[in-house]
């Protein structure tokens, strides 16, 4: 079942041009002109429900634009986003009742109130009734451990606690959609797992559909299946990770660490095997010899065979292309999608 449909959405914003001087000033009282900026151009997904989907792109691609749109902050320009049956920006109250939104850099707590007070004022906000509250609390909890800062004033709190506290409140009312942007900007290894774990966790027992969009895209990785690229305001990838990876993550790298530093000097993939040269570069570093290598033009056994038949080998290490360098790759346009 479909939760979230967008159809060729468009939104565009007028840029108007200021002259200069106060000629320009006095002329731009009567007639301006403007720029047309299309900041999301004709994009189309489809989201179902329980689906976790990381949108991501540069900044200025449109991501934050799409988002607002979905939850009724935007009106588009033109085309279709329905959400759970709701035109978001035409019933914005229905549509609040039932997404929950996460913004790392901000924050939906009463700054100087009692982390309690401020879910017992969302408790009533959306209407949760005493029985489903308790659970509620009980559940994040379990899984968020908020009871030991839940009586402290959301000043006090640290950064991971507040993230925690801003996580459980945008579930308080169980949305069947949660939105988060950056969920875990600045927090440590160690509260970013925490906050990683509650959050699939929270998809798994409740089939929460969540929307992900940030820059740190190990969050990405460890929580989605299926990424959505948007650059310049078009989507140029809508599928899972793996499939990317398999596509473009083609290049990997083997690191032999060696004894015969000189001997292995001699070595050259490229001009050994008859491979174009990007596609088995090698060099020393050390006492290490690397091979970046094509994996669709040789295969790692045929390099460390080779390497192996001219000097002794000690250790091998083998990198494969993360997604991280492909994603700058399709953000500097260096590869075709």
């Amino acid at each position: 079942m479909n939760l979230i449909q967008v159809e060729n959405l468009t939104k565009e914003f007028k840029i108007y041009k200021k002259q200069p001087g106060l000629k320009g000033a006095v002329k731009g009282l009567f007639s301006r002109e403007a720029d047309i900026k299309k900041a999301v151009d004709n994009i189309s997904f489809n989201i179902g429900e329980g689906e976790m989907v990381g949108y991501i792109g540069a900044n200025g691609a449109g991501k934050s634009t799409t988002i607002k749109m979905m939850t009724g902050i935007l009106v588009p320009t033109s085309g279709k986003c329905i959400v759970n049956g709701i035109v978001p920006y035409k019933d914005r109250q229905k549509n609040a009742s039932q997404i929950g939104v996460v913004f790392g850099q901000r924050t939906q707590l009463w700054w100087d109130l009692p982390l309690t007070e401020t879910f017992s004022i969302l408790k009533e906000i959306y209407n949760v009734d005493d029985s489903n509250f308790k659970n509620r609390m009980e559940f994040f909890n379990e899984v968020l451990d908020i009871n030991e800062f839940i009586g402290s004033p959301v000043r006090t709190l640290s950064l991971g606690q507040r993230m925690r506290a801003d996580l459980a409140a945008a579930l308080i009312h169980n949305p069947k959609i949660l939105y988060l942007d950056e969920p875990t900007i600045g927090l440590d290894v160690m509260v970013k797992e925490n906050i990683r774990k509650a959050i699939k966790q929270i998809n798994q027992e409740f089939k929460t559909t969540v929307i992900l969009t940030t820059h740190d895209l190990s969050d990405i990785e460890e929580l989605c299946d299926r990424i959505i690229i948007i650059d310049k305001g078009k989507s140029v990838y809508d599928g899972s990770i793996e499939k990317i990876k398999d596509t473009y993550g083609y290049m990997r790298t083997v690191q032999t660490f060696v004894k015969d530093i000189n001997a292995a000097k001699q070595i050259d993939i490229s001009k050994e095997f008859g491979l174009a040269e990007e596609d088995a570069i090698t060099w020393m570093k050390d006492s290490s010899l690397f091979v970046s290598f094509n994996k669709n033009k040789i295969s790692i056994s045929e390099i460390v065979g080779h390497i192996m038949s001219k000097v002794q080998v000690m250790d091998i290490n083998i990198k494969e292309t993360d997604i991280e360098e492909i994603i700058k790759k399709i953000y500097g346009h260096e590869v075709k999608l």
